[in-house]
């Protein structure tokens, strides 16, 4: 990977995804700013990828926080991949504080970093790659507001590309729609809540979706991918099959 490359931040970089992603990056000459608030598993991230990766226990919705990262460490990746874990309940049996959940935590921490690379700006040439999730296109109707707020992931991705331009920041905004994947802890989640749903067990809920079954790996091969390609759409499913462009 070029230069630019050579520094990234990664949220939820502490389990699932966001782990993959960071290890891919590490593997890659990359130094890591791993984000999220689970200290301990931040640490057992750092003594697996060594010293390229720096723990940063914080929460990602932090302004100041990204703020300060931004300017001190002039990442040229942002992968912004934090998000809460699903409460799997129908919408009846939700509250809204339950319901809203998503919205305060995947799409505030994605809403917090894009401003920021655009206020600061990254420098011409820098990615930001935002996770959102094949629920956008399908619906979750067992996670509350989890698929709207990743639609609003997708459209704050579409908008700070808008402004790139318009700006010629020459900054780069792309968003990711991962299938439901038991290699990611939301999706973890999402299939046990749905294999219940059918009355099944977890492995026959798997074997009965597209195959093959995404890994974190593929997710982190698929973020290579997009970040390596300066011609890159700006939004792609991921499948277990690699990427493919929406729309």
């Amino acid at each position: 990977m070029s230069d630019l490359f050579s520094t990234a931040v990664v949220t939820g970089a502490s389990r699932g995804f966001g782990r993959a992603i960071a290890a891919a990056l590490v593997a890659r000459g990359t130094h890591v700013f791993g984000i999220a608030r689970q200290e301990q598993e931040l640490r057992t991230v750092r003594d697996e990828l060594g010293e390229s990766f720096t723990p940063v226990a914080a929460d990602a919705t932090d302004e100041t926080l990204a703020q300060r990262v931004i300017r001190e460490h002039r990442p040229g990746l942002l992968v912004l991949n934090a998000g809460a874990p699903p409460h799997m309940a129908p919408v009846h049996e939700q509250t809204w504080e339950i319901f809203s959940r998503h919205w305060h935590t995947d799409t505030r921490h994605v809403f917090t970093w894009t401003r920021q690379a655009l206020l600061a700006p990254l420098a011409p040439g820098s990615v930001v790659v935002s996770m959102s999730s094949g629920a956008v296109l399908a619906g979750s109707p067992l996670s509350g507001g989890y698929a709207s707020a990743k639609a609003a992931v997708r459209y704050l991705s579409g908008y700070a590309a808008q402004e790139s331009a318009r700006a010629g920041l020459g900054i780069r905004f792309h968003t990711l729609l991962p299938n439901m994947s038991p290699s990611g802890g939301v999706g973890s989640l999402a299939i046990d809540g749905y294999a219940a749903r059918q009355g099944v067990d977890r492995d026959t809920f798997v074997m009965s979706r597209e195959q093959p079954v995404l890994t974190a790996e593929r997710a982190a091969q698929a973020v290579l991918d997009v970040v390596r390609d300066a011609e890159s759409a700006l939004e792609y499913k991921v499948t277990g099959d690699g990427l493919a462009p929406v729309g």
